[in-house]
């Protein structure tokens, strides 16, 4: 019993940690911890395309895929890096009146390129005095020790967050949403980058109907047992133009509704690494191209109603995580 009352309190200590009342450790609060004051992400476009889409591995990219669901208004590719950041920050410097940005190369595959091409994308973004770093989107089976070195390096003067898909930690999933890599690709992409600086993001979908409840929840603690620092929790929706569309009007299957959703999650973050920061907890498209679940709320809604539940419940980040021995 006190092996797991010094746990819990171990584990209040960290989510904490950044002077912030939430009961789960969220990456807004770090970086304002980190940094002073809030960071903006400025998303890019590149124009990069996918091993999933341009034949290298396939064709018709993951199921769930429609880049346009969520690109915003300024983030067009016949513009430069450049251009792109320089109009992000004058709109989202209007709306948040924020002055430091992160440039976030979201779109497909974003280091799905020779190293030297990379380089000119990248040190295009920073060298806008008002940006302090990168967020990288890419796939595990699109990263090399040369670019792992190459962002190491940037990473000794600017903020390097790289994001590696994963979706699910099961072989049989990653094979239905058309992955093209399995499990072990997304292992050893984490250890590859870990140490080196870099602060590592990774994306898990909650409601994909070949999993169990249960099987989601030991998503938590599988992935809790690699290096990674971040984590966006997405629910699975259905969005027009992509596979899933196409098999959802063939045969419906259950979408998760808000309610069961928001209880998955409290369960969830409780088997969940204390250390790992949240940087989403749920997915958010536009509503023209959301086919579902239609919960008719805004993730921010969805997000405070998670908040009060885990206090509530009296519940936090990390209380049933269990501590590997080999970790």
């Amino acid at each position: 019993m006190d092996q797991i009352i010094e746990k819990n309190r171990i584990a209040k200590k960290q989510i904490f940690s950044w002077g912030n009342s939430r009961r789960y450790n969220a990456y807004v609060d770090y970086l304002k911890a980190k940094f002073g004051k809030r960071i903006q992400k400025v998303v890019v476009n590149a124009g990069f395309t996918c091993p999933n889409r341009d034949g290298f591995k396939g064709h018709s990219g993951c199921i769930y895929c429609n880049n346009n669901s969520f690109k915003p208004p300024y983030c067009e590719t016949e513009m430069s890096i450049a251009a792109q950041v320089e109009a992000g920050i004058a709109f989202l410097s209007r709306r948040y009146k924020v002055d430091q940005f992160m440039v976030y190369f979201q779109p497909y595959t974003n280091t799905y390129a020779p190293l030297q091409e990379l380089q000119l994308l990248y040190e295009q973004a920073l060298n806008h005095p008002q940006v302090i770093g990168l967020s990288i989107g890419t796939r595990p089976d699109c990263i090399d020790p040369e670019k792992i070195a190459y962002l190491e390096q940037l990473a000794q003067e600017y903020y390097i967050n790289i994001e590696y898909g994963l979706e699910s930690p099961y072989d049989r999933t990653l094979d239905w949403i058309n992955r093209q890599h399995d499990f072990q690709c997304w292992v050893d992409a984490v250890n590859m980058t870990s140490g080196r600086g870099i602060e590592i993001c990774s994306h898990i979908i909650l409601g994909i109907p070949l999993e169990s409840p249960q099987e989601m929840l030991r998503t938590a603690n599988i992935i809790s047992r690699y290096p990674i620092n971040a984590l966006k929790i997405h629910h699975l929706h259905v969005v027009q133009k992509t596979v899933l569309a196409k098999k959802y009007s063939d045969a419906p299957f259950q979408l998760l509704n808000l309610t069961d959703y928001i209880d998955l999650v409290i369960e969830f973050l409780q088997r969940l690494r204390p250390e790992i920061k949240i940087q989403r907890l749920l997915g958010e498209t536009q509503p023209r191209l959301l086919i579902g679940p239609r919960w008719g709320i805004r993730a921010d809604a969805v997000q405070r109603r998670i908040e009060k539940k885990l206090a509530e419940y009296d519940v936090w980040q990390g209380k049933l995580w269990e501590v590997p021995k080999t970790f």
